[in-house]
């Protein structure tokens, strides 16, 4: 008979809090949830109530586990999971998925359609299943269930660990559950508890009172009518763990010691005090009665592990089909195995513990001898071991005593789960071979070994041990050998270019060129060469952007002997990116080469790369983003996602500068999480300036340096952006503070950056803005307007508007009116999309055209004064009213400016123009100081401090810069 529980007992509270994260998943409110316990304690029975309570409810379910036979698989109960769901005839929703469906095919192999990102990170990997959650989920939530998490490979760990802490705003729940023993799958569970991202249900033992109530729902009775002594037997000997209870029950029932009697259950025959205490031995019993063929069956499918193909253990055993299948029937009807859901010949133990149980009544011997018998039958069916039965070999030749064939074993799989960009599996695959040849394998296997798991760390990240082990490779070995490591010295270099770890990157490519010496073929020098160009161009130093040409061009060179097309790739988007200082069209062609390259060899990402190159060409030179809304489109299209993010912080800085400051917030902060979570450290550090450009825009001084402090934090002094901050942060926001010295002073630092640091970024006001203060103040003539011009720079849109004012003021100062103007209607044209910056730029020029009598001074000034006006910024407003002043044109009264007084300061009467001088006050100027920024005089200053401590009751004017601070 079958023995088991029909009900869950004293699972009342876990039940709850499932049934409400599944009703606030229908909600909208997502949640992850962790069944946590011991095996055999009632963790799969819980997620199948959870199951069958979302299949009511209409849910869609995604189920998957871990668990099956060998190493585990990367990404195993993920790929279960949404096989599941294709099986039920979901393949409708590939459209939904958009660009993430090429990363889920790797997956699923209905949704490859030969563009699949098998090389995508696992983060990238993690946010597609986030929206196909979403995507099922939208109209009745969904459950996806990964069942024996504590097998899963540290791949699917990390993919469980990113849906925790991105589903509170998904339609979905995720349900694991994991064994409470140590491990990664626990510290996860454990980890998410501690952040609030998930929730561990920890399922305790029951007592001597539940368990009594579980047997009698086990015999399906009453408990008053299962004898006391039983039921305490059972207490005694579980420990109140109900998968032993439902075991040590069911060897009751068999040995006829428990009988169904009229008045309930009853005792027969005595309970014997060698009854098993555990599941062991329990298996143990049942497995016995199968008889010794039955026992040879189960042993050779344990070897297997807990799934099991009919046909490897058939041909291990001997068995013809008809004792084969006479014997499984009965450890099917025994409750020992079970047909599983992968296909008829496939079967598996009924519990996690069963095949480690019969394994324990094998002695060594007879264990390596059928492990071994087991390697032979699969290599035989499976000569090249496709799939997963490459790792299985590669156990049980390990358990055979085979140490160097397990270890190449091991090192295949390890180099295929690489391939599939499974680093962490691949990673533990190749530590497992490492230690079988540490001690007994020949140093040339060891070194193929400790190479491929240099390589996996150095995909995975792991930079430091990486390092570590490449300084272990022997240095003495034939030239093959060292051309192998320079090779894997150039990988690591690639590695720490994107981490921004510039010293370590020429380290690796200086121990490359060792390795190789004075005469190494091109194929081999020019890998070298493309990464020490690419970390040149990106790395501090005074000489980068030429080193990086130089390096760059003598790649190329190689290139064209050896046909090396991702090394072109590479190099030519290198040299691009340094000819746009010099000349925009001959960057246009390295760029549109590259894609050439790229699309003759059928390389998608490199082509992504050049259009991207071909799109900031047209964003600098006109402000035209289209090209880069299709680069971005070609990068979603094919899954590149990193690239298609790198694309939208561009966009995000082009929408700040055209003056739509809302909805530039809403995209840099959409564009730093997604940065953030695919870990691209230099999108990351982009963002942050675009972010402090946002405030200065803003004239949000306070703003701009918080941003500008996380930007530091990020590797900001001495990169490429660092010019951007200076010069489109900080200097516009002196600028906007009428603090025009200050300007010139951060316009400085920019030159120094650039001197120090040559960028490839060029709008930080070099080639623009910082020309137009110049020629304004008087400072600069036609010489420095000569030389700015003479440069590409100066002639792209954000600039061009800065440099065409600047010309017009210096043929104003010469006396020609006409050319004057015909440089005014020109900058005005060019200065179209950027509203912040026409109206700087008016306000600059506009004083020099009434002095040189051309252009509309009056008419520039009042456009400038009401764009700054409505945008609340109140000292370029102001200098523009007293500028009208000046020119005698009648200046609009701006009463409706007490708005910008606060509530409690307009109640004690102070006025809009005592506001603007309490806000400078924070910057402890002097009067003459604040007068010069506000275009009054220093005695009207002098009235309006002494009008504010009145007002305010403060004692002086240090008390007025508290006031300040704290309506700064």
């Amino acid at each position: 008979m079958r023995i088991r529980a029909p009900l869950l007992i004293g699972r009342d509270t876990e039940l709850a809090e499932l049934g409400a994260a599944l009703a606030n998943a229908r909600k909208g409110r997502g949640s992850a949830l962790f069944v946590v316990g011991e095996p055999g304690i009632g963790k799969s029975r819980i997620a199948a109530e959870a199951v069958g309570t979302a299949y009511e409810a209409g849910m869609v379910v995604l189920r998957g586990r871990a668990g099956s036979f060998g190493p585990s698989v990367p990404f195993r109960p993920l790929a279960e999971a949404l096989l599941s769901l294709v099986r039920g005839g979901a393949s409708a929703i590939e459209a939904d998925l958009g660009p993430y469906r090429p990363v889920l095919g790797r997956l699923v192999p209905d949704w490859d359609h030969g563009d699949t990102q098998r090389d995508a990170s696992f983060v990238v990997l993690a946010e597609a299943l986030l929206r196909l959650m979403g995507v099922v989920g939208r109209e009745r939530g969904c459950l996806l269930v990964l069942d024996d998490l504590h097998d899963a490979d540290l791949e699917t760990l990390a993919v469980v660990e990113y849906l925790c802490d991105n589903l509170d705003l998904q339609p979905g729940v995720l349900l694991a559950t994991v064994r409470s023993e140590p491990g990664a799958a626990l510290d996860l569970a454990d980890s998410a508890t501690r952040r609030d991202t998930g929730r561990a249900l920890h399922l305790e033992r029951l007592g001597a009172a539940q368990v009594r109530v579980f047997a009698a729902s086990c015999l399906d009775s009453d408990p008053e009518r299962v004898p006391i002594e039983v039921t305490d037997r059972l207490w005694e000997d579980s420990a109140g763990n109900p998968l032993v209870v439902e075991e040590l029950l069911r060897g009751m029932v068999s040995a006829g010691r428990l009988v169904p009697g009229a008045g309930g259950w009853q005792l027969v025959r005595a309970l014997r005090t060698e009854v098993p205490d555990t599941l062991v031995r329990s298996i143990t019993q049942r497995a016995d009665r199968l008889g010794p063929k039955g026992e040879a069956l189960l042993s050779a499918a344990a070897v297997l592990g807990r799934r099991f193909p009919l046909s490897i253990v058939q041909r291990v055993t001997g068995m013809d089909d008809h004792t084969l299948l006479g014997h499984l029937q009965s450890a099917v009807a025994a409750q020992l195995v079970a047909s599983d859901d992968r296909g008829p010949d496939w079967y598996a133990f009924q519990h996690p513990l069963t095949a480690e149980a019969l394994l324990a009544r094998l002695t060594p011997t007879d264990r390596a001898a059928l492990s071994a018998r087991a390697a032979d039958v699969v290599t035989a069916l499976h000569p090249d071991l496709p799939g997963e039965w490459c790792q299985l070999t590669a156990v049980l030749r390990r358990a055979a005593g085979e140490t160097s064939v397990a270890a190449g074993h091991y090192l295949e799989a390890g180099r295929r789960a690489l391939a599939d960009g499974a680093a962490q599996s691949a990673i533990t695959l190749l530590e497992q071979a490492e230690r079988l040849l540490s001690d007994h394998g020949d140093p040339t296997s060891r070194a193929e070994v400790v190479e491929a798991l240099l390589y996996a760390l150095a995909e995975a990240g792991n930079l430091e041990r990486a390092f570590e082990l490449a300084g272990t490779l022997d240095d003495h070995g034939t030239a093959a050998d060292r051309t192998r490591r320079a090779a894997l010295h150039v990988r690591l270099a690639w590695v720490t270019q994107i981490a921004g770890r510039w010293e370590d990157g020429i380290d690796q490519v200086r121990e490359a060129r060792r390795l190789l010496g004075e005469h190494a073929a091109p194929e081999h020098t020019a890998p070298v060469d493309a990464v020490a160009a690419s970390l040149a161009l990106n790395a501090p130093g005074r000489h980068r952007t030429r080193e990086a040409e130089e390096l760059a061009r003598r790649a190329v060179a190689a290139t064209d002997r050896v046909p090396l097309p991702v090394i072109a790739c590479q190099a030519w988007r290198t040299i691009g990116t340094v000819a746009r200082e010099r000349d925009l069209d001959e960057a246009w062609r390295h760029f549109d080469r590259a894609r050439r390259v790229a699309e003759e060899h059928r390389l998608p990402i490199w082509r992504i790369y050049a259009l991207m190159g071909l799109a900031g060409n047209a964003w600098l030179a006109e402000g035209d983003t289209s090209v880069l809304a299709h680069a971005r489109v070609e990068a979603l299209r094919v899954g590149a996602l990193p690239l298609a993010v790198n694309v939208d912080a561009i966009l995000a800085l082009d929408t700040v500068l055209r003056g739509d400051h809302e909805v530039a917030a809403y995209r840099l902060d959409a564009v730093l999480a997604d940065a953030t979570r695919l870990h691209l450290t230099a999108v990351v550090r982009y963002v942050l300036m675009a972010r402090a450009v946002l405030s200065a825009h803003r004239a949000d001084r306070p703003g701009m340096d918080r941003e500008l402090a996380e930007f530091a934090r990020h590797g900001g002094p001495g990169s490429q952006e660092q010019p951007l901050a200076l010069g489109l942060a900080r200097a516009v926001c002196a600028l906007l503070e009428e603090d025009h010295a200050a300007a010139g002073a951060e316009f400085a630092a920019v030159l120094v950056a650039q001197a120090e640091n040559p960028t490839t970024f060029f709008l930080a006001g070099r080639h623009g803005l910082h020309l137009l203060l110049r020629v304004v103040a008087g400072d600069a003539g036609w010489a420095e307007h000569a030389e700015v011009t003479a440069a590409p720079a100066g002639g792209m849109r954000w600039n061009r508007q800065f440099v065409l004012l600047a010309t017009a003021v210096l043929h104003g100062r010469d006396g020609d009116a006409g050319r004057a103007e015909d440089a005014a209607r020109r900058a005005l044209a060019a200065a179209e999309p950027y509203p912040l910056g026409r109206a700087l730029g008016l306000r600059l020029v506009a004083e020099a055209a009434h002095g040189g009598g051309w252009g509309e001074p009056a008419g520039w000034l009042r456009q400038a004064e009401e764009y700054f006006h409505q945008r609340g910024v109140a000292a370029p407003a102001s200098a523009c009213r007293a500028l009208l002043r000046q020119v005698g044109a009648p200046v609009r009264q701006r009463r409706a400016g007490t708005d910008r007084v606060p509530v409690g300061l307009r109640e004690l009467g102070v006025t809009s123009r005592e506001f603007e001088v309490l806000e400078l006050l924070v910057h402890r100027l002097g009067n003459k100081a604040i007068a010069t920024r506000l275009h009054i005089s220093p005695r009207t200053v002098e009235k309006h401090v002494a009008s504010l401590i009145t007002k305010t009751g403060r004692a002086d004017r240090a008390g007025l810069v508290e006031l300040a601070a704290e309506h700064r």
